[in-house]
């Protein structure tokens, strides 16, 4: 059980860590929330791209695994290779910190049928080829130095992640657009990703060398 509680820490550690992030999806969701239009549903296909993606990652990585076993180091290593290179460019980010503006980040057209709120989220959401680098290749590799139980745990800590942030910054809009449009806010939250990183990264590196 121990080992299963550790995996879902794991996948919740680097699945907020690979969510949290500037950039036009958040600012999307931000806005939708602080408008207060359609945020259920934006909320709800921002989840379940990523609950896909990550499900993809895992399962897809699992198979591979299966198949030439020798992907399991190469994924170990190139996974903690990509980890060092993204906290150090969290931590670069928490030195010279930028904002979450929804109003610049995602436009201030006028309000949108809950059709056209959907569309803008899938663009905003599969569009960028980031994603499938966070969650089917990165997610797909860690997920892969689990088995059974411990990947799904692994998993279900990403998609719980997911759920949260999605959730909290649509329906939380209001209450976190004042923290987020602070540098300082973004200096802590970087920084605390780049140790996350950091941290997995030592993990993967450690569970190879030992």
């Amino acid at each position: 059980m121990a080992a299963n509680l550790a995996a879902l820490a794991s996948g919740a550690g680097i699945g907020a860590s690979l969510i949290v992030a500037i950039g036009a999806q958040n600012a999307f969701v931000l806005r939708q929330g602080l408008r207060r239009e359609h945020v259920a549903a934006v909320v709800a296909v921002c989840v379940a791209c990523d609950w896909v993606l990550i499900a993809a990652g895992a399962l897809g990585f699992g198979s591979l695994v299966r198949a030439f076993p020798l992907v399991t180091a190469l994924a170990a290593w190139g996974g903690a290779l990509f980890l060092v290179g993204y906290g150090a460019l969290s931590f670069r980010r928490a030195a010279r910190p930028e904002v979450l503006d929804a109003k610049a980040d995602a436009g201030g057209a006028g309000p949108v049928s809950a059709g056209a709120a959907v569309v803008a989220t899938l663009s905003v959401s599969l569009l960028n080829p980031h994603v499938y680098l966070d969650t089917v290749v990165l997610l797909g590799s860690v997920a892969a130095q689990y088995e059974g139980a411990a990947r799904a745990w692994f998993t279900a800590g990403a998609w719980f992640a997911s759920l949260l942030w999605f959730a909290g910054l649509g329906f939380g809009a209001r209450l976190v657009a004042p923290v987020f449009v602070r540098p300082m806010a973004w200096r802590v939250l970087d920084a605390g990703i780049g140790m996350v990183m950091w941290w997995i990264a030592f993990g993967l590196l450690w569970g190879q060398l030992r």
